[in-house]
């Protein structure tokens, strides 16, 4: 008897302390900053259509191998400093390839800087000693956004879900991939699509695009909340951090012999196109309810396209607002389709279930959807408008990239990058069908569908029962 009470007690103060996360959670989250008319005042969008004064290079890099090989590329390569920014890294085969890079350029002298999210950092990289191995060495400093804390719950669901690369202040590398199997390398077992942009400017001025994202990595860095992980060099004392050490070394050095020449090509002209302009777009960086700052940047460049507005996005996830921004492209532009996984394709169950119970809402905008049906889920954030300007980065079309994530997009303008982009994005749309209005499919590709599971169908269901109320997280 006096057991049981003790358990009764403790199942008690689990869930007064899970009424007080929620509570705290949405009381910040739930309520969705407006845009305010001096935010439209200052927001220039005739910037991206301005001539850059010191061209820049890129290039659309599609394959999750050449995703990774560029990575290892941009490191090798580097000779004074390196940034990474990612929203999760794992250790994991082409983790531990990373992590050996990185230690690679650090023993070089290169100056290493890391900066993960705070939440994702709690399951992957806390307790595992391949990270301690990277946060030890005295050239490498790694820190985290927002690390997370229950006892806060009023600032836990800002996230950092930027996710980039650079290299000597002049290329970079800048997407949706995370830094782990599902999206780098050819690994077996599960894997996203996805993809990112390769930048290259030979000489850069205050106002290229690998400056503004190296100030905006900046800004972040030297937040208050951002701290260091782990950071002490007598980490590396340990014999777990030594091991470890010696695996991720090791992993990287086999790579590197698979790939040496594509690694060490040090011609970032080649096969890259030179581009009119490239300039960033971004959220707020605080980790409160976001003014959407993005989503209404995103949507004035859309609204000025002439002919057509062609998004991709893994997760359609919107409010009353979202809809209305996306009405109006569709009154403004002859020609606006959006591509995004099915809802058996999506490796989010929470996406799935949002998509399946508010398909009608997203087809009374007046967009054509595409359902993607792949057999693989596609993570791939990407924005074609006309045949000049590509958007693509880490922002998914859904209430998460817009009011609490910090998100990155590029806008590039680019009638080469633009093609390139489309021929990519079509080769998806072969797998993909349009829903109609009344329920039905145009497949004029003959696509078959992905049978639903009875464990994903478990899934939908009760969170479509259970948690809609907390659609704005997911």
């Amino acid at each position: 008897m006096k057991f049981s009470k003790i358990i009764k007690k403790v199942l008690l103060v689990l869930a007064l302390f899970l009424t007080y996360v929620l509570i705290g959670i949405f009381i910040s989250y739930a309520r969705h900053p407006k845009i305010t008319e001096e935010t439209k005042k200052n927001a220039d969008i005739d910037r991206f259509y301005e001539p850059a004064k010191s061209p820049e290079r890129a290039v659309v890099v599609e394959k999750n191998g050449d995703a990774l090989l560029q990575r290892i590329r941009l490191i090798k390569n580097a000779e004074k400093e390196i940034v990474l920014s990612t929203f999760a890294f794992h250790s994991d085969n082409s983790g531990k390839i990373v992590i050996g890079a990185l230690r690679e350029a650090a023993d070089r002298g290169v100056k290493v800087k890391v900066l993960t999210d705070g939440f994702e950092s709690w399951v992957a990289m806390e307790f595992n000693p391949y990270f301690h191995a990277l946060s030890s060495h005295k050239n490498i400093e790694v820190k985290l956004y927002n690390r997370a804390n229950p006892l806060k719950p009023w600032t836990l669901m800002g996230r950092m879900h930027d996710k980039y690369l650079v290299a000597d202040r002049k290329t970079y590398m800048l997407g949706g991939r995370n830094t782990y199997d599902y999206f780098l390398g050819d690994f077996p077992g599960h894997k996203n699509y996805d993809r990112d942009v390769f930048v290259h400017c030979e000489n850069p001025t205050s106002e290229s695009s690998v400056e503004e994202l190296l100030r905006y990595f900046e800004r972040v860095w030297e937040l208050n909340i951002c701290s260091d992980f782990h950071e002490k060099e007598k980490l590396a004392e340990k014999k777990s951090v030594q091991e470890a050490a010696q695996e991720a070394d090791k992993c990287y050095k086999a790579y590197f012999a698979e790939n040496e020449a594509g690694i060490c090509d040090r011609d970032y002209t080649k096969n890259t196109f030179e581009t009119e302009k490239i300039a960033l777009i971004s959220n707020p960086i605080h980790t409160g309810a976001k003014e959407p700052t993005a989503w209404y940047e995103m949507g004035e460049v859309m609204k000025r396209a002439s002919e057509r507005v062609k998004i991709h996005t893994p997760y359609i996830i919107c409010n009353d607002a979202m809809y209305n921004t996306w009405k109006e492209i569709a009154e403004a532009v002859p020609d606006f389709a959006v591509m995004t996984n099915s809802v058996t394709n999506n490796g989010n169950a929470f996406g799935a279930s949002d998509y399946e119970k508010h398909k009608k809402e997203i087809l009374d905008t007046g967009i054509d959807i595409w359902e993607y049906e792949g057999g693989i889920s596609y993570h791939g954030k990407s924005v074609l408008v006309d045949d000049d300007i590509s958007m693509v980065g880490s922002f998914n079309m859904d209430m998460r990239s817009a009011y609490l994530d910090t998100e990155l997009m590029l806008v590039i303008r680019s009638k080469e990058i633009n093609r390139q982009l489309e021929t990519n994005l079509e080769e998806y749309e072969k797998d993909s069908r349009q829903a109609l209005t009344n329920g039905e499919y145009n497949n004029p590709h003959n696509v078959e569908p992905v049978p639903m599971g009875k464990t994903m169908k478990r899934r939908i269901f009760l969170i479509g029962k259970l948690l809609n109320w907390a659609r704005f997280l997911f």
